[in-house]
């Protein structure tokens, strides 16, 4: 069986201690996995390592644990990546999240534009970032990640386009001169701009342009919001990171 995977949001992990699992840990190890005295389990909190822990008392409501083993989690990607996500209906946001998590996004943006589909403000979007959130805690705890990467607050395209960066500025453009396999990275950082299912503006391609980003492109074909920010992600990866 393999060893389930626990995110703890606490600040420090050593060898010995005790831990007493947040609610959500304890329903998954106590009642859904139904582990006992003596299982073992790995812990990670965002500090890049993975803490093997043996189960030292359990029911369905309270986990104890104790680490017995810090190791360095070697899973991260040498390339920086930072995914500005122009929000999409339904569960295609979700889905997004959840796939750039496993393909090694470092940093997730929702934005908004002119042809974004959803209306969030206020309580629901708070809770929707939240709720993403916890979408990519999941994610790093079923791809053997040990950094979380953040889904930082919402903010319109022309926010985000305008703040100030070392990274290189990508979007995803069907006139593009060239595609990703010819570009070029000083530092490995990378933020990229997918638009919404309708795609950016007239206005807003060439406020992208004043911004100095620069247009790649995928291939012949039209992709979904979703699929083009996968396969965009994917393709950096296999460019400049450790998928390949």
């Amino acid at each position: 069986m393999r060893v389930p995977r626990i995110y703890q949001p606490i600040n420090e992990l050593t060898v010995n201690q005790q831990v007493k699992l947040d609610e959500d840990g304890a329903a998954h190890i106590g009642r859904v996995l139904r582990m006992n005295e003596g299982d073992n389990i790995s812990l990670f909190c965002g500090d890049g390592y993975d803490y093997l822990a043996t189960i030292v008392s359990a029911n369905k409501k309270n986990v104890t644990v104790e680490i017995i083993e810090q190791t360095a989690n070697e899973s991260e990607s040498p390339l920086n990546l930072h995914l500005g996500q122009v929000i999409s209906r339904g569960d295609r946001m979700d889905f997004t999240i959840q796939k750039s998590v496993e393909l090694g996004v470092t940093t997730i943006t929702p934005l908004f534009s002119d042809r974004c589909g959803v209306k969030l403000s206020g309580e629901r979007l708070e809770k929707k970032i939240n709720q993403w959130q916890k979408i990519v805690i999941s994610a790093c705890e079923q791809s053997g990640r040990s950094f979380v990467p953040t889904v930082r607050p919402a903010m319109t395209l022309s926010q985000w386009c305008a703040e100030q960066t070392d990274a290189v500025k990508l979007n995803l453009h069907p006139r593009a001169a060239h595609g990703i396999n010819g570009l070029s990275l000083k530092n490995n950082k990378v933020r990229l701009l997918i638009g919404p299912e309708g795609g950016l503006s007239e206005e807003e391609i060439a406020m992208t342009e004043t911004h100095l980003f620069t247009d790649v492109l995928l291939g012949p074909r039209v992709l979904r919001t979703e699929t083009a920010s996968l396969t965009a992600i994917t393709a950096l990866q296999l460019r400049f990171g450790d998928i390949g």
